[in-house]
């Protein structure tokens, strides 16, 4: 049965979900990556794709930009396609020094200011983290990795990109987050609500502090191969 966003039919996407935001990144990560890969749903422009990666099935799906969209698409496939684990697979802007373009980033938890935090229980902040069955494969993977730099730690998920509040970045930052995007912590609230597995992987396109160049549009959508090998085998851990 399709849901009001995907078009697949029940079975036609796996249990292990690959989702970076942008779906034409989706479509090049199904056709690089998954054997025998299938388009499964195109709704709205965001397409589906179903193969296998090493021997195990594996879709790919967009997840588009911002919080309310990820939430979306990642509550359907967890609820109503049996989806068990999501790894988002995206960019992010680097905060802390230690984290330099090109990088990669694994998100340990998000902190977001989004409303998010606080709907679910009144009174109450809730935080998002990852899951650590997927974290430990990650950093299993990346220790494996000798020449490409990956590190582990808070990202902030933001529902404004162009904020240009320069203290937020500064305490967040003094705080040991790495970087900022904008999906993280939806994805993982809806992994939390569903009962399910997320965590997020991301390569650094630009930086906000130390005024590196950014990565071109054509850098963000194919730059990825570090953030592809680890995501999967977080989804396979």
């Amino acid at each position: 049965m399709a849901t009001p966003h995907i078009a697949a039919e029940p079975g036609q996407i796996a249990p292990l979900v690959m989702m970076p935001g942008d779906p034409r990144r989706a479509d090049r990560i199904a056709k690089d990556y998954l054997a025998d890969a299938q388009q499964v749903s195109q709704v709205r422009g965001i397409t589906v794709w179903t193969g296998t990666y090493e021997g195990t099935p594996m879709s790919v799906m967009g997840s588009g930009m911002g919080i309310p969209s990820i939430s979306i698409y990642a509550t359907e496939l967890y609820r109503f396609y049996g989806v068990r684990r999501i790894v988002r697979v995206g960019t992010c802007g680097g905060m802390a020094s230690s984290v330099k373009v090109g990088d990669t980033v694994i998100g340990t938890c998000a902190h977001t200011n989004a409303s998010l935090s606080t709907l679910l229980v009144p009174g109450v902040n809730l935080s998002w983290a990852a899951s650590y069955p997927m974290l430990r494969g990650a950093m299993d993977a990346a220790q494996a990795l000798t020449d490409a730099p990956v590190h582990a730690g808070p990202v902030y998920s933001s529902d404004l990109f162009y904020l240009g509040r320069a203290d937020i970045v500064q305490g967040l930052t003094a705080l040991g987050t790495l970087g900022v995007e904008m999906e993280a912590a939806g994805l993982y609230a809806a992994a939390a609500q569903e009962g399910a597995e997320a965590l997020t992987v991301l390569t650094v396109s630009d930086h906000l502090v130390d005024g590196s160049n950014d990565m071109t549009a054509q850098e963000r959508e194919t730059l990825y191969a570090t953030s592809v090998k680890v995501g999967a085998a977080a989804l396979l851990a």
